[in-house]
């Protein structure tokens, strides 16, 4: 009854189409959802994503030092002219927080059937720095890290991980300038127990903003502990 009052007075959208939502639609309509370009990704130790991870990975890899793979996953794909972009976007610009919770819990549930995210216990999200975190009023992926964590049965840990200076933003930069843009500019504050990190962001574009997570936390945790990385969406080339 609340729901149907609310729907009068204020009635959702489709966050993809912006067709009116029925009562049991939730962020998407029947036909936008039925259509949600899913990677099942999650489903494989190696796919796409976790493969171009780990290249960049390997070229920054200190020489003689070994490194575990790095499994990757993303709820689906972005590309700059399908609408389900709006998806991610909603959440990091529009402030639709209760949206980012929806399809990360729609994340977790996926990732939390796959053996290989299966000794998760320690969630990490990207940071924001504290002055854009500020004037946005929340950090997107701790919205996405905070789903999974539950979905895994691992810890959350919002405070260890920070950005030590502010960076331009990486949207218009070409994948080079990316990796230079954000070299040395994540640190964990100290080090913890871990067996298996996994860090989180809203979309993956290059991957240059988590490996420079994935290095920091390397350098902290050392090279016993499996890092590996999930993300709301993946850009699709």
């Amino acid at each position: 009854m609340i729901r149907e009052v609310m729907d009068l007075v204020m009635p959702r959208e489709c966050l993809v189409c912006g067709r009116q939502l029925g009562l049991q639609e939730q962020h998407l309509c029947i036909w936008c959802a039925a259509d949600l370009p899913e990677t099942h990704n999650w489903e494989q130790a190696h796919n796409p994503m976790a493969d171009q991870f780990n290249a960049l990975l390997e070229r920054q890899r200190p020489e003689g030092e070994n490194m575990q793979y790095a499994f990757a996953a993303a709820l689906l794909f972005y590309h700059h002219e399908n609408p389900y972009k709006l998806i991610p976007r909603s959440l990091k610009y529009g402030g639709n927080i209760q949206a980012g919770r929806f399809f990360a819990k729609r994340l977790g549930a996926h990732m939390a059937r796959q053996a290989h995210f299966a000794d998760v216990d320690t969630v990490l999200p990207v940071p924001l720095h504290w002055w854009r975190q500020w004037r946005r009023g929340y950090n997107q992926a701790e919205v996405i890290a905070a789903q999974l964590a539950q979905a895994l049965h691992a810890q959350l840990r919002t405070g260890d991980l920070v950005r030590v200076r502010r960076t331009r933003s990486q949207t218009r930069l070409d994948a080079e300038a990316r990796v230079k843009n954000v070299q040395g500019v994540f640190a964990l504050r100290h080090a913890f127990p871990a067996k298996h990190v996994l860090l989180v962001d809203d979309t993956f574009t290059t991957g240059a903003t988590l490996a420079a997570c994935y290095n920091a936390v390397r350098s902290a945790l050392g090279p016993s502990v499996r890092i590996s990385i999930a993300t709301l969406a993946v850009v699709q080339a």
